[in-house]
């Protein structure tokens, strides 16, 4: 398959995956009448309102920053991942009703074979797409692709579920099997909406980058240090598939703003090229000035801050 620039365009493609999978699915219900597969199908409707909310999100996140959003609009993309989370858990809850209903009323499985055979074609369209979706979603460094194709993974291991249950039903006529495979469906799937909203909550607080790229900024202000600059309150946050790195640089006060100036647009850009998509900010101080050594926390330490109004 292509590598296409924008993720916009493989959301696309899980749409269509999901409104193939969900017609497959809802006719291997409506043949077999299991309630296991009617989990599974239930599922596909959350990923297709799942991925419809991705390919709003995604085209809002592509929005250049503007008066109202001077950062940009990137970390809409969190907005999405709990969005689909919360729709993950309230199908889990769905499927979780219908299968105590059919623990009470127990029904036999119909037409089996067929049931199974587009419950397996549908597993199979999901998982490549799944795949696709974590790859471009790595690329991209997008949690909306990745979150959308951990999801349809996750729908992957539930058709395998569900359609052995559907087997053992077959085959020992146990007929309360039916709905234990699906509670254990639901289970699977209110975890993934859980880590979902999880993994979400923990971008819109601002979360650090990743350690790898953390790594790389260390190793490149530890040439500096080599050199007698100094660093501190250094902060780092993910929006996103953007990331917003700052620092104070230390030099001596004997410099020209001139160099100082020059030493810091080299710091600045060398980090822009090793972490991509990172905006970077710098504020350069005097070595020498104690005042400078009074803002290494987020809030700046002031003797002052403690005095009354006048």
């Amino acid at each position: 398959m292509p590598r296409f620039r924008s993720p916009v365009v493989y959301l696309l493609l899980s749409i269509l995956a999901a409104v193939v999978t969900m017609g497959l699915k809802f006719g291997g219900y409506a043949l077999t009448g299991s309630v296991g597969l009617f989990s599974d199908a239930a599922e596909s409707v959350v990923n297709l309102v799942a991925a419809l909310v991705a390919f709003w999100a995604l085209r809002m996140a592509a929005r250049p920053a503007d008066e109202d959003h001077a950062y940009g609009h990137t970390k809409v993309e969190y907005f999405s991942s709990g969005i689909e989370g919360a729709l993950i858990v309230f199908t889990a809850l769905l499927i979780g009703w219908t299968a105590i209903e059919r623990f009470l009323h127990p029904q036999p499985i119909e037409q089996s074979g067929l049931g199974i055979s587009l419950a397996i074609f549908s597993a199979g369209i999901n998982g490549c797409v799944a795949w696709i979706l974590q790859r471009e979603g790595r690329r991209f460094r997008s949690i909306t692709l990745e979150a959308d194709g951990r999801h349809l993974m996750t729908d992957v291991w539930t058709t395998t579920g569900v359609v052995l249950g559907v087997l053992l039903v077959s085959v020992t006529h146990w007929l309360f099997l039916d709905p234990l495979i699906a509670l254990f469906v639901a289970a699977n799937i209110i975890w993934t909406g859980v880590r979902l909203v999880r993994i979400s909550s923990l971008g819109l607080l601002d979360t650090v980058i990743l350690s790898a790229d953390q790594a790389i900024i260390d190793a490149i202000l530890r040439r500096y240090r080599q050199e007698g600059i100094d660093f501190h309150a250094l902060r780092t946050r993910q929006a996103g598939s953007r990331r917003f790195i700052s620092m104070h640089v230390i030099v001596p006060g004997a410099w020209t703003v001139q160099q100082g100036h020059d030493l810091c647009e080299t710091i600045e850009r060398e980090i822009r090229r090793a972490v991509t998509d990172s905006t970077v900010f710098t504020h350069l101080e005097p070595r020498e000035d104690p005042t400078s050594w009074q803002d290494v926390h987020l809030d700046r330490v002031d003797d002052q801050a403690n005095l009354p109004f006048v």
